[in-house]
């Protein structure tokens, strides 16, 4: 369902339905059966557009559509949106908009430094651009396409632009190309260019895991390298051609010698990298897949002759042989890092531009995340380490093409940030990332991968191991990167690696907790420095709670964990309490204190007369030197039936949206389509009032739409079909005031289904 609302000429496209990838995006769309955006999540964050448009840089005739969505298990949510200026698509101009488990707005991640305010009219025609891309090509042009007329903002500036994709061959005639080449579109000046196709530069058994399980599908007497167990994923022999695949197959499901001469062997590998990076992402991740959508991964293997690459398209992987068809590109790492650029791509709405500094942190998460599959997997012929592609020996001398605790090793990768990484190829401006994470899990210094150094006079880092460190990298791609995140931001200082990381840190671990306090270390081991909020120097503490959320009936009581821990100096003595309980509600703790560092569990209880509805429930942890709180999501179930009530007065200032509940709970059935919905608002100019019902999926349906001009009051049962609606869960009574100087309150309103 998609729904249109507009707001000081802003247009929001609102509902489930995800977005094509924009054509600058170095990523295929997403699949149509890729998960579609949580509905609930993604009516928080239309709100939070509403009524705060300055959070994402807004301007008049602009539009914004739901991309994704990530509903943390606590319920706090993360929606991503990609945007339009004057019907033009603007690439940089994604944002991701984060609410917490009660729907309250909690922040944003925004490419933009302000507000879009360019003329759309270009002065050099789409024809003349499309001429002036296809000269830049490269190799052999079978096609050029039409010229696009889009909002280059990736610096976080706008400007109007046109993008031109050209097809063809490399000069090798053997690596496919698909080149984006980007022009101003008032002078026709060049601005910049990227390849879609992104490429490595330069039991079974297989020729660098050794032996190893492989999932194939047999058909009658005949063994298929289709991988039943990560979505058919399919391995398949492109016979050293460059367009026919061929599915391997086999009589007795043995596979392979461990020798090249054998053509099944690299099929191996390349079959066990996909499987391999399918399990990590699921089981480390809990992504389904590079796709999220439980797809798997084709494999297209023996690619050209004596082909020095391996690549990526957005939607398979292909590897050569090598030089000689004698060294093929499936090590482990290898196949972890190519796949890891199509989770990049599904993630971030657009990608990680694939140039400067954000198209180093795209192809730095693929190296780590490549490394952390190599570690993952576990083979002794091919045991976890921080260099890449180390066994395919691509440069000829038995050397890696990066060392992560080292970058500088390779003799062009950045160790440390610098003002001109913005200007090195992508494989080079990843060096600061690489760094930054190996000295974050590993540290610095001398360790058992290598010795890592620091950038100037930073202090020394102790790593904090790569299974915290793998899952903060995640949880910043997945929940806070845009498409041009960089390293260092003059534009939009917020919009970068190390403010994302942090915030990862934080959420996974706390505020300044020593996870955290890492994070910052690691970024000023590598020379990349931030505006970071100031930990205490005291004594302190962290309160968390788990489960974040429960519904209860009246009467009823529900209990959750709630975990201390010291962020910063000694462990104090902590004292428990909460607040925002219902009316009848009370909360107690056993016990009732801890030393910082313990937990203890709380249980509220409701009474009766406990009115139905939605809670913030803070509960809050006492040292002698600071209090901390988390926030718990109580629902109070409405009585069984198909009727609510709320008469609980929510006030409603000037130009603020505010809501109010019911929960409908034991009707059991849809919802009628001649439901009703009473409401009784005292204000003193209604027709400054927008009314809508919320249903529990997110549905908004308008009761009152700016009304009854100077007139006071509400007090009307308004009918509405809601038969497509399942009557149980909880309902919001909306009411925005869309204009200043008159304010009042919602008085009360009953829900009847």
């Amino acid at each position: 369902m998609k729904k249109s609302l507009a707001l000081a000429g802003i247009t929001v496209l609102v509902g489930s339905c995800l977005a094509a990838t924009a054509a600058s995006s170095s990523a295929a769309p997403p699949s149509p059966t890729s998960p579609r955006p949580d509905a609930s999540a993604v009516s928080r964050a239309d709100q939070v557009v509403k009524s705060r448009p300055g959070v994402i840089a807004a301007a008049t005739g602009e539009s914004y559509t739901a991309y994704s969505s990530k509903v943390d298990p606590g319920g706090a949510a993360h929606v991503r949106y990609t945007r339009t200026y004057q019907g033009l698509r603007v690439y940089g101009g994604d944002f991701v908009i984060h609410t917490k488990a009660g729907g309250a707005f909690a922040g944003s991640s925004v490419g933009l430094a302000g507000p879009l305010t360019l003329a759309t009219t270009p002065k050099v025609s789409a024809a003349k651009a499309a001429k002036a891309a296809t000269a830049r090509f490269s190799g052999t042009v079978t096609g050029t396409g039409d010229a696009e007329l889009f909002v280059d903002a990736s610096t976080g500036r706008g400007r109007l632009a046109w993008e031109t994709v050209v097809s063809g061959w490399a000069p090798d005639k053997q690596t496919p190309s698909r080149l984006h080449v980007i022009s101003d579109a008032l002078t026709g000046a060049y601005i910049g260019e990227f390849d879609e196709i992104e490429t490595i530069n330069g039991t079974g058994a297989s020729v660098y895991s050794g032996s190893v399980t492989v999932d194939t599908t047999l058909s009658g007497s005949t063994y298929s390298m289709i991988d039943p167990s990560h979505g058919n994923g399919r391995t398949c022999d492109m016979n050293n051609g460059t367009s026919t695949c061929t599915t391997l197959t086999d009589a007795d499901n043995a596979w392979g010698t461990g020798a090249t001469s054998n053509r099944q062997s690299a099929a191996v590998d390349a079959h066990f990298g996909a499987a391999t990076t399918f399990d990590y992402f699921k089981n480390v991740h809990g992504r389904n897949g590079i796709f999220g959508n439980g797809a798997g991964v084709p494999s297209r293997v023996h690619y050209g002759s004596a082909y020095v690459n391996a690549f990526w398209d957005g939607a398979q992987m292909t590897y050569g042989d090598g030089s000689g068809n004698a060294r093929p590109l499936v090590s482990l790492d290898v196949a972890g890092h190519e796949m890891s650029h199509g989770v990049t791509e599904a993630v971030v709405s657009g990608g990680l531009t694939y140039s400067g500094e954000s198209g180093g942190l795209n192809e730095a998460t693929s190296d780590i995340f490549g490394s952390m599959v190599e570690f993952y997997a576990n083979t002794t012929a091919d045991a976890g380490d921080y260099d890449i592609g180390e066994k395919i020996n691509i440069n000829g001398n038995g050397t890696p093409l990066r060392y992560m605790y080292n970058p500088t090793l390779d003799g062009s990768s950045h160790g440390c940030w610098s003002s001109s990484t913005n200007s090195v190829d992508v494989h080079y401006s990843s060096g600061p990332g690489n760094h930054f994470f190996f000295n974050l899990a590993e540290g610095t210094g001398a360790t058992a991968y290598g010795t890592s150094p620091v950038c100037g006079s930073a202090p020394a880092v102790v790593g904090i191991g790569r299974a915290k460190a793998e899952k903060i990298w995640f949880r910043a791609l997945d929940a806070y990167f845009t498409s041009n995140t960089r390293y260092v931001n003059t534009t939009t200082p917020a919009n970068t690696s190390r403010a994302y990381t942090l915030s990862a840190a934080t959420d996974l671990y706390g505020l300044c907790s020593t996870e955290y306090k890492t994070v910052q270390a690691a970024w000023t081991s590598v020379n990349v420095a931030g505006n970071d909020a100031a930990c205490p120097t005291g004594n302190d503490h962290s309160v968390t709670v788990a489960p974040a959320s429960a519904a209860v009936n009246p009467g009823g009581s529900t209990s959750a964990t709630v975990t201390t821990a010291v962020t910063n100096g000694t462990a104090q003595t902590v004292t428990f309490s909460a607040s925002g309980l219902p009316t009848g509600a009370t909360a107690t703790f056993s016990p009732t204190s801890v030393t910082a560092g313990g937990t203890a569990t709380v249980t509220i209880s409701t009474a009766s007369t406990t009115p139905a509805g939605s809670y913030s429930v803070s509960v809050i942890g006492t040292s002698s030197v600071s209090t901390r709180s988390a926030t718990f999501a109580l629902t109070v179930n409405g009585p069984p039936g198909c009727t609510a009530s709320n008469a609980t007065d929510v006030t409603i200032p000037d130009n603020t949206t505010v809501e109010s509940t019911v929960a409908i709970n034991g009707c059991g059935r849809s919802a009628s389509a001649t439901s009703t919905v009473e409401v009784h608002i005292v204000h003193t100019y209604v027709g400054d009032l927008v009314v809508s019902l919320v249903a529990p999926d997110g549905s908004a349906y308008t009761l009152r739409n700016r009304t009854g001009g100077s007139a006071d009051n509400i007090d009307a049962t308004f009918t509405t079909n809601l038969s497509s609606e399942a009557a149980d869960g909880t309902w919001r009574l909306r009411v925005q005031d869309a204009a200043s100087a008159d304010t009042g309150y919602i008085n009360s309103w009953t829900l009847t289904l």
